[in-house]
């Protein structure tokens, strides 16, 4: 490390505006091009690399140099362009999230809308096919099963499954009739 990075930066630490002028004028337009070859942004590297100024102002007394000034503010520019990159690929463009955020509201939508209906067909199915219905797809019975309980034979639990099914498709329209 020089001799002179030392004396810049304790100025610097001392709030000593001319010694910053001088450290921004110096490397604020090296850094930007930095700054730019990870970004591929102006705009972006400017600001960044003035954040880091920034953190030098007002932070410097945290500062330990290791190495020379320039390579600390290059690396910092680095590190800092690095961050930048990986939190862009984190975030989604504006655009891109209200359309999955629209798409799942409309498929939430569609589907409590669906429940609904299937719930009125269920409801205005017959008492007794109404409960083997239920047993069969809310109550995961089998056939076997259903007709135990019931005390029928199977092939009427597979006559009412299929009369629900029926009058079920019937009652929603064919907007959703690819569902049966």
């Amino acid at each position: 490390m020089v001799a002179d990075d030392i004396l810049l930066l304790k100025l610097i630490q001392s709030k000593d505006e001319h010694a910053f002028k001088y450290l921004f004028d110096m490397y604020f337009v090296p850094l930007c091009r930095y700054a730019h070859l990870y970004l591929n942004n102006t705009q972006e590297g400017e600001e960044l690399v003035l954040d880091i100024y920034m953190y030098l102002w007002e932070h410097g007394n945290q500062i330990n140099l290791t190495l020379s000034l320039k390579a600390y503010l290059f690396q910092a520019v680095r590190n800092r362009c690095l961050n930048c990159l990986r939190d862009k690929k984190k975030m989604l463009p504006l655009d891109e999230a209200n359309d999955i955020i629209n798409d799942e509201t409309a498929s939430m939508l569609e589907m409590e809308e669906l429940n609904l209906l299937v719930q009125e067909a269920i409801y205005a199915l017959p008492d007794k096919c109404q409960k083997v219905f239920r047993l069969s797809r809310e109550g995961s019975k089998t056939n076997q099963e259903i007709a135990n309980e019931m005390n029928v034979s199977v092939k009427t639990v597979e006559a009412q499954i299929t009369k629900a099914l029926k009058r079920i498709k019937n009652f929603l329209d064919d907007k959703y009739a690819y569902l049966f």
